[in-house]
């Protein structure tokens, strides 16, 4: 006589690990899009002192007019995805595939990480033009020195000391974490009020973020949240019920952003790599 054994499906569900956004405390910067997808930003050109004539009409030289340049920023990233649940999947699936369920694990597994990663990219991009790509060999001996000599990169262009914010893998973390310069000079007992972050060096709040993020053989990027903007122009979600064609829910996302580093500001974003 054979014996039948019962196999049970549970309604919670099992989705990946999820972060939420990591990277969107590095951009600060604010741009208007709204009506269009580029913007101009203007910066002054400014003039050099002179020394002052006590003598004659133009004492305090030649009047020149005040020149300018324009940047051009234009959205380039529009996104989206389109799923359906059939009705009857949803019955007779155990009623686990809510439109609600979905659309979180989408944002969190898809679009979110997408946004991070894209928002490396473009700092590792700011860095190369900036000429401040570095290449260093890290290890639990130098982590610490590394990150100041990125810091006294920054300090050379005049950027804000308060406020530079360092995006660390989890090799470099762990680097710096055993380098006893680190532990020496560094307060890790503050209190951590940037989620993502764990601990301070060198003046710089420490984000740790998965390697995948960045761009290949990255140690860490080190930025100042106003040197960079990451606008969002439409985050858009929606949910059709019976849509025409379809027994169930259509659900539907599109996304229009891009991330830029301010033209001027390009020496406030640092990046060391491995090779």
């Amino acid at each position: 006589m054979a014996v039948n054994l019962a196999t049970k499906y549970q309604k919670a569900i099992d989705q990946v690990f999820a972060l939420g956004s990591l990277t969107k405390v590095g951009f600060a910067g604010k741009f208007d899009f709204t009506g269009s997808d580029t913007v101009k930003v203007y910066t002054l050109t400014t003039q050099a002192l002179t020394d002052y004539s006590r003598t004659g009409a133009n004492r305090y030289g030649t009047p020149d007019e005040v020149q300018d340049t324009v940047a051009t920023y234009t959205l380039s990233k529009d996104r989206s995805f389109s799923s359906t649940i059939d009705k009857g999947n949803y019955i007779q699936g155990n009623l686990v595939k809510t439109t609600g369920a979905y659309i979180k694990a989408e944002m969190n597994e898809q679009v979110i990480p997408e946004l991070d990663t894209y928002n490396m990219t473009v700092l590792t991009a700011t860095a190369v033009s900036a000429s401040q790509d570095v290449t260093t060999v890290v290890t639990e001996s130098n982590a610490f020195e590394t990150l100041m000599d990125a810091n006294i990169a920054l300090d050379e262009s005049k950027v804000p000391a308060n406020g530079r914010i360092c995006f660390a893998t989890p090799t470099y973390h762990k680097f710096l974490r055993l380098d006893d310069n680190f532990i020496k000079t560094s307060d890790m007992s503050q209190k951590i009020m940037i989620k993502g972050m764990v601990g301070e060096a060198d003046g710089a709040k420490i984000i740790k973020i998965p390697t995948s993020y960045f761009p290949a053989n990255t140690n860490f990027i080190l930025t100042h949240p106003k040197a960079n903007v990451n606008p969002q122009q439409l985050s858009e979600l929606k949910t059709h019920k019976d849509p025409p064609g379809i027994s169930g829910a259509l659900i539907e996302g599109r996304y229009i952003y891009d991330a830029f580093s301010f033209l001027q500001k390009i020496k406030a974003t640092y990046r060391s790599k491995s090779a």
